[in-house]
């Protein structure tokens, strides 16, 4: 008996294998080779499309009929893409604001978009009430086992094109799930000895907030321009890698990651979001060099892996506009 596709897409992975690409720019200013993980090429745009569908592809095994989630960002457009891989329909809850353009590409995705309350969490407590209806199932964005889990897949491909460690992997930090991911996956693969660089924002910086007081700490208000790095409280779990694998947590300024977006635009002619710029700015604002001249990246840096998260929820006016808020332009 031939399977359908929908039992196709329960089994073969949604993410693809992306590119790991060595930047000469990058290199240059790092002194070291700088090797760029693309995640922003992913069929969604981000990296959110491995945790999600590898979450999505287990609970449709289990019986979901129907997938609710509360982001209009990576998370909803990924949510919204393996609903429709799967021939399960999808409801995403979005903020009254939501731009247009975010609903528009949610619909084309074959999602149903409603719009509930103010902000965020309004919407969320929505998306909440509707997952108890019979089959269905709340997407969670970053906070869940199986999204960490997808999430290893990034570091699976990492041993493959390189074969041997790199001297440090630089990530952004939103509620910590593919730090939780990245963390189990160098584990997994026996790099348990490369240290994470993990990055964030000032005003978005939820984890670092955590590691400085040692519990998890809730930020009063998302103040920062990288909303995607928006987590008010990062996942526990995230605090936990802490004890497991060599992170270190760092906060860079809302300016130096969109000189970083700028810089990156015309280094590599990709143009990411906020988040990513946060990682990129790692490298561009002399960060990771100071941490090398502190000797907390070991004696020599032999190479480093920055994980190019995403690019959706910019274009080029949008930056322009960042530019200007900031007075960068």
């Amino acid at each position: 008996m031939e399977s359908s596709p929908a039992d196709h897409a329960k089994s073969e992975p949604f993410h693809t294998v992306t590119p790991l690409l060595e930047s000469w720019a990058l290199s240059q200013v790092a002194g070291v080779p700088v090797f760029l993980k693309c995640e922003n090429v992913q069929p969604t745009g981000s990296f959110k499309i491995r945790g999600i569908g590898h979450f999505c592809q287990e609970v449709a095994k289990n019986g979901c009929r129907h997938l609710v989630c509360s982001s209009g960002g990576n998370a909803g457009i990924s949510a919204a893409y393996c609903a429709r891989k799967l021939g399960i329909p999808a409801t995403i809850v979005l903020p009254e604001s939501t731009s247009l353009q975010v609903v528009r590409r949610l619909q084309g995705e074959g999602a149903e978009v409603q719009l509930a309350g103010k902000v965020w969490d309004e919407a969320n407590l929505r998306a909440q009430e509707l997952a108890k209806r019979d089959g269905w199932v709340n997407v969670p964005p970053f906070d869940h086992p199986l999204i960490w889990e997808g999430h290893t897949s990034l570091v699976r491909e990492l041993k493959a094109a390189l074969g041997t460690p790199p001297g440090a992997l630089v990530l952004a930090v939103g509620g910590g799930g593919l730090l939780a991911g990245v963390s189990a996956g160098l584990v997994e693969v026996g790099w348990q000895q490369v240290p994470i660089v993990a990055v964030e924002t000032r005003g978005a910086h939820s984890f670092n907030a955590a590691v400085e007081a040692g519990r998890l700490v809730t930020l009063p208000s998302i103040t920062s321009v990288a909303k995607c790095l928006g987590a008010k409280t990062v996942a526990a779990r995230a605090l936990a890698c802490t004890r497991e694998s060599k992170i270190l947590s760092e906060v860079v300024e809302d300016r130096e990651a969109v000189d970083a977006m700028q810089r990156f635009l015309d280094d590599e002619r990709m143009l990411v979001e906020p988040a990513c710029g946060a990682a990129l700015a790692a490298v561009y604002s002399g960060l990771l060099g100071r941490l090398q001249a502190e000797g907390r990246l070991g004696p020599a840096l032999a190479s480093v892996v920055v994980v190019v998260c995403g690019g959706n929820s910019i274009d080029s006016r949008e930056l322009q506009a960042l530019r200007a808020q900031l007075g960068r332009s």
